[in-house]
C-alpha cells in the first residue's frame, strides 16, 4: 500500500486567516517572557514572583495527602461540582473572616487559581470595546486577561495610599463624557502587585462610596493580604459592602501548584460565574480542593502564614539594603509593607527595557516597568521581587544591578545621550531615594 505524500504549507503560519479577532491582543507575558534568562543559576532573578513553599510541613503534608487518597480515593479524583466543594468553600468564609469578610459559601466560587476567576468575570461581563479601570501601574496577568477580551484599560493614578479616589471618579466622568461603558474598577488593595504599595483604610471606605454612587463595579484581587509585615491585614474593600467582586488564592499563602483560588460575588453574579465556570472546565480541580482542604483542616495555617510573614520581611529588608548601597544617585524605590514587590525608578534618561541586557550580561534579572501599564508608560520603572531567593542571594543581586547601571551611565556618558525623563514614570511612594554620597538621605522622601 502507497503512503500519501504529505502535503507541507509554505505559509508561516497557514491559520492566520482563521484566528478570531481577539487573538490579535495576546502577548507573551513581560515576566513569563525572562523565564528562560530568569532560571539560570548564575543569574539572580529579582523578577518572578515564586513564591517560597521551602518552610512549608512537606512531610506531615505527603503522610495527610496519602491518608486521604487511602480513604477517599474515588470521589477525590472525580469530577465535582461546578462551584467548588462545599466544605473548602466553608473553611475560606474563615480564612477570608481574617480581613473582615463576613460571608456565605453559597456566593463562592472555586477557581484555578485566581487568574481564572479573574478570566470568568472578565468574560462575564466585557464585551469589546467596554473599559475596565485599572490602578497605574497593574498586574501585567490582568492586563493580558483584559486585553484577551478587547477591553480597552485606563489607568488611574496613585500615590503612596494607593488609589486617588477623586482620580478615580474623573476617570469615570472621563469614559463616559467620551460614549464609553465602564463595566469595572480592577484593584490590588494591599501591597500591590507590582508597586507594593498598600491602599490606606481611609481611602477604602472613599472609594467602595465612590463606586457605588457611579454605579461602577469593584473587583478586588487580593492575594497578598495575609502577608503583612508591620500591622494585621487591613479591611478588605469587600468588608464594606456585598457588592465587591472578591479574588482570593492559595497561591501565596500555602502553594501555588494546586492552582486553586475562589471568587467571591453577589448571588446573581455568582449564577453566571459558575455557568462560564462549567463551560470553561466542568469543575474546578477536586484533588487538589481536598488536599487543600486536608491541609486547612489538619495543620496551624495561621501559624505557618506568621512564618511566611518573617521569612518575606527578611528578604525584603535584604532588598532594600542592597538598593540603599548600591543604587546611584536619583534613584528611588518604594517600602512595601508586605507583599513581594518593590518598584523601582530610574535616573533621568534611562531606559529599563534598554538596561535589561545589560543586567542579563551582570547576571541578575528583573522585569521592565512597561509590562504593567496598558499605555506604553512605565519605562523608567522596574519591578523587583524579593519572594524568592535567599538574602544573601537578593543582597548580591543589587550589587549586580548597580553595576550595570553604573556602566550604562558611563556609557551614557561617554556618547553624550541625555533624554528627558519618561511622562507617567513618577515614583510611587513611599519611597527612598540616594543622596550623592550614595547613602540613604532620610530628608529625601518622595511622594
Amino acid at each position: 500500500m502507497t503512503v500519501p505524500e504529505k502535503r507541507v504549507s509554505t505559509r508561516l503560519d497557514p491559520y492566520v486567516e482563521a484566528y478570531a479577532e481577539r487573538t490579535q491582543g495576546l502577548k507573551v507575558s513581560a515576566v513569563r517572557a525572562l523565564f528562560a534568562v530568569a532560571n539560570r543559576p548564575e543569574v539572580v532573578s529579582l523578577a518572578g514572583g515564586m513564591p517560597n513553599i521551602s518552610d512549608l510541613p512537606l512531610n506531615a503534608l505527603g503522610a495527610a495527602i496519602g491518608d486521604l487518597i487511602k480513604a477517599r480515593g474515588p470521589q477525590i479524583m472525580n469530577y465535582g461540582s461546578g462551584q467548588g466543594e462545599q466544605q473548602l468553600r466553608q473553611q475560606i468564609c474563615e480564612v477570608m473572616a481574617l480581613e473582615m469578610i463576613d460571608a456565605s459559601d453559597e456566593n463562592i466560587l472555586i477557581s484555578c487559581g485566581s487568574q481564572q476567576g479573574l478570566d470568568l468575570v472578565t468574560r462575564t461581563f466585557i464585551d469589546p470595546g467596554d473599559v475596565i479601570l485599572a490602578e497605574a501601574p497593574t498586574y501585567v496577568g490582568a492586563l493580558g486577561t483584559f486585553s484577551s477580551y478587547q477591553a480597552r484599560v485606563v489607568h488611574v493614578d496613585t500615590d503612596e495610599f494607593g488609589i486617588i479616589p477623586s482620580a478615580f471618579r474623573a476617570a469615570v466622568a472621563a469614559v463616559r463624557a467620551a460614549g464609553g461603558r465602564v463595566k469595572f474598577l480592577y484593584t490590588i488593595p494591599n501591597f500591590n502587585n507590582p508597586s507594593g504599595v498598600l491602599l490606606s483604610v481611609e481611602r477604602r471606605r472613599e472609594l467602595v462610596e465612590a463606586a457605588e454612587e457611579l454605579g461602577v463595579l469593584l473587583v478586588e484581587d487580593n492575594p497578598y493580604g495575609l502577608l503583612t509585615f508591620d500591622h494585621q491585614p487591613k479591611p478588605a474593600l469587600r468588608s464594606y459592602s456585598d457588592q465587591v467582586i472578591y479574588l482570593g488564592s492559595f497561591s501565596k499563602t500555602f502553594a501555588p501548584g494546586f492552582r486553586v483560588g475562589w471568587v467571591l460575588a453577589p448571588p446573581a453574579v455568582m449564577k453566571k460565574l459558575v455557568l462560564a465556570q462549567e463551560s470553561a472546565t466542568l469543575c474546578p480541580p477536586v484533588f487538589s480542593q481536598f488536599a487543600i482542604s486536608e491541609y486547612l483542616a489538619t495543620c496551624d495555617w495561621k501559624a505557618q502564614i506568621v512564618n511566611f510573614r518573617t521569612m518575606y520581611q527578611e528578604r525584603r529588608d535584604s532588598l532594600l539594603r542592597g538598593l540603599e548601597d548600591h543604587m546611584p544617585e536619583g534613584t528611588t524605590w518604594t517600602h512595601p509593607l508586605g507583599g513581594f514587590f518593590v518598584w523601582l525608578t530610574l535616573p533621568e534618561g534611562f531606559d529599563a527595557d534598554q538596561l535589561s541586557a545589560r543586567a542579563t550580561s551582570h547576571r541578575v534579572a528583573y522585569v521592565p516597568g512597561t509590562g504593567f501599564y496598558a499605555d506604553g508608560l512605565g519605562s523608567r520603572n522596574m519591578r523587583l521581587s524579593y519572594c524568592f531567593p535567599t538574602p544573601e542571594r537578593i543582597y548580591e543581586g543589587t550589587r549586580r544591578l548597580g553595576e550595570a547601571i553604573a556602566e550604562e551611565a558611563g556609557l551614557r556618558a561617554t556618547f553624550g545621550l541625555v533624554e528627558p525623563a519618561t511622562a507617567g514614570s513618577q515614583p510611587i511612594g513611599p519611597t527612598r531615594t540616594q543622596s550623592s554620597s550614595g547613602e540613604p538621605d532620610p530628608h529625601l522622601e518622595v511622594t
